[in-house]
């Protein structure tokens, strides 16, 4: 589930902690680290419920109107076609998600007024107005309108973000990649999936958990080196002026040219101009990309990169 850019971004955050207190332990460094992860797991869990909390919701609105004391026709006869939603009842049957949200003690049930806000956010939107009015049933039916219920509805919903950073410093900045990793999941999800369905790992696999670590600790460890090196291609620029996270993007892209030689110094220059575009401003991407450039040229000419692996020998 946890992308490398993800991990990159985590890596980031944790350093700057790292080099922001007083205390420099790598091992809780990196214990931090991979439990703000596990974090973002949590709340990929957490989030997925919250589709199931809506439709027990919806119905309980339903019996509510069969039981008036005068109910309607439509009250007696009601459009059952979101409660009744395929993918709804399968994410009720899972037992991968099931299991989860019990060790975890996750769920909604203090937050009853969130519950119904999105309730209605959702009944009101004209996404929902139109599938509800499609007399057609079917399974892509169903699936599409959940995502459409994740990207529209409960991932602009102001209250659940209070709510999320209520519960955990560090959920509210996970929200968007979190959901985007949930829709990917639905797409596997089709008419013949059981209650064994699988949902995503929280890493792809070994080598990414291992490249969480060595990041980190790669990093840290080559602190001095790195440093200079920023240093040297900076040479007209202030280095104690230079933006504390400029400087931490800086040294984690340097750190993956020079110790990672598996991975082209092209993603890792490109990865890292990206997440400056969230951590920098716009003049200090130029500055950033400009820097990285002349040092990777220069490392290059020094011939202090060694890549490894089918396409990168030479680099």
């Amino acid at each position: 589930m946890i992308s490398r850019r993800i991990i990159r971004t985590k890596v980031l955050q944790v350093l700057y902690a790292y080099y922001s207190t007083d205390e420099k332990s790598i091992n809780n460094t990196e214990k931090e680290l991979f439990f703000c992860i596990h974090k973002a797991y949590d709340l990929y869990h957490y989030l997925f419920s919250l589709v199931t909390e809506i439709a027990d919701y919806a119905e309980g609105r339903i019996e509510i109107r069969r039981n008036k004391h005068q109910p309607t026709h439509e009250d007696l006869h009601p459009n059952t076609k979101f409660i009744s939603n395929q993918l709804i009842q399968q994410l009720r049957n899972n037992r991968q998600l099931e299991a989860y949200l019990d060790q975890k003690k996750l769920n909604w049930k203090d937050h009853p007024e969130l519950i119904k806000e999105l309730y209605l956010m959702m009944i009101e939107s004209d996404m929902y107005k139109e599938y509800m009015a499609d007399k057609t049933r079917s399974y892509l039916n169903d699936r599409k309108f959940i995502e459409k219920l994740f990207n529209k509805i409960i991932l602009v919903s102001e209250d659940l973000y209070i709510l999320l950073e209520e519960k955990s410093i560090y959920w509210n900045d996970d929200v968007e990649f979190v959901i985007s990793m949930i829709v990917k999941t639905l797409k596997r999800f089709n008419e013949l999936s059981d209650s064994d369905q699988s949902l995503m790992p929280l890493y792809k696999d070994q080598e990414d958990r291992d490249f969480t670590k060595e990041l980190l600790r790669k990093a840290i460890i080559n602190h001095d080196e790195l440093r200079t090196l920023i240093r040297e291609h900076s040479r007209n620029w202030d280095v104690e002026r230079i933006a504390f996270m400029d400087i931490l993007i800086m040294q984690l892209a340097i750190t993956e040219f020079l110790y990672f030689p598996t991975i082209p110094t092209k993603v890792s220059l490109n990865e890292y101009i990206e997440l400056s575009k969230f951590y920098s401003t716009e003049k200090s991407r130029n500055f950033i990309n400009g820097i990285l450039d002349k040092t990777l040229k220069d490392l290059k000419r020094t011939e202090k990169i060694n890549k490894e692996g089918r396409g990168l020998i030479g680099e």
